[in-house]
């Protein structure tokens, strides 16, 4: 059986569009935060594609000037983030 490794877990974002006006710092804030959050659930949801649990909601992250709204989707290990705010 195939075990779920970090490399397995990535980020998107849904629409396509939601990263087009933001300046480039918050942008590689963004990367970096749903980046770490990719991590993060890795390491929670061990399962990966197999996990068969009810899926986390709607979950809000702060860091510093950035706030991330995003869902975690397990059986695609992948972090969708819906919404950014920047306040830079």
């Amino acid at each position: 059986m195939k075990r779920p490794s970090v490399s397995d877990w990535h980020w998107e974002h849904d629409p396509e569009t939601l990263l087009d006006s933001l300046p480039e710092e918050a942008l590689r804030a963004v990367s970096a935060l749903a980046t770490e959050l990719a991590v993060r659930e890795s390491m929670i949801f061990l399962e990966g594609a197999a996990f068969s649990g009810a899926m986390p909601g709607v979950r809000t992250e702060l860091r510093g000037e950035l706030m991330l709204t995003y869902l975690t989707d397990v059986r695609g290990e992948r972090i969708v983030v819906v919404q950014v705010t920047w306040f830079g």
